[in-house]
């Protein structure tokens, strides 16, 4: 029994294995291989139709330079999209919820495009600092606002990826938990707040999707401001 709705989002260990580990690394199995047959099955299809769309208006706003990054954006956000939607089956576990994960992928992919920045063009990067054309007097404050929305970026990233699912996964428990109340007492409510869960639910997937999206289209832009 649950003793407080911030217990689902505890990493969750069996046997001394932190269940977090098989919820990373199992998501993968899932995906068909591709064949080497003339034709694909509509799995295949589908899949590679999908991973070419997402590719292509990823690259819309990168130069070419920013190319090379494609295969790692795209795993990225298949990885968070499809970890995102098993956490919203019965009795899994969503990694994604967890603020440490999220930070561990946030900040490295944002110092990354930080270091090509600094490494390619450094005159570029750091006239970010200092817009022309700024009065004198407003040099050191505009310097030092600057600095901390750099820094705050990688924060904002992970939270926003971990604020919306830890939302949307406690307001669906709690309609649920609504709903299994009222079952014995009002059914007629119960119903309302059974087909109210359902839409939660849709919601949720899409929110699990876009926030995969917006994560790595985040970093996509951050990348061209460095390339």
């Amino acid at each position: 029994m649950t003793l407080n709705l911030f217990d689902q989002f505890m990493s969750p260990v069996f046997l001394g294995i932190p269940l977090i580990a098989l919820a990373i690394f199992l998501p993968w199995t899932i995906f068909p291989t591709p064949t080497q047959l003339w034709l694909n099955n509509r799995l295949l299809s589908i899949q590679t139709w999908f991973l070419g769309q997402f590719t292509l208006q990823l690259l819309l706003p990168l130069s070419q330079r920013g190319h090379k990054w494609a295969l790692l954006f795209t795993s990225l956000m298949i990885f968070l999209i499809t970890v995102n939607l098993l956490g919203l089956l019965p009795y899994t576990f969503t990694p994604t919820t967890q603020l440490s994960l999220s930070m561990g992928f946030a900040v490295p992919l944002w110092l990354a495009t930080v270091i090509v920045g600094m490494r390619n063009q450094p005159t570029h990067s750091l006239a970010h600092f200092l817009p022309e054309g700024t009065p004198i007097p407003l040099i050191p404050v505009l310097i030092i606002i600057e600095t901390i929305s750099l820094f705050i970026r990688p924060l904002a990233l992970g939270v926003r990826l971990t604020a919306n699912l830890t939302a949307g996964h406690l307001l669906m428990h709690l309609v649920a938990t609504a709903t299994f109340v009222l079952l014995t007492l009002t059914p007629p409510v119960a119903v309302l707040t059974g087909i109210l869960l359902l839409l939660f639910t849709l919601l949720e997937i899409a929110v699990a999707m876009i926030q995969a999206y917006v994560f790595v289209l985040l970093l996509s832009l951050y990348l061209q401001e460095n390339i």
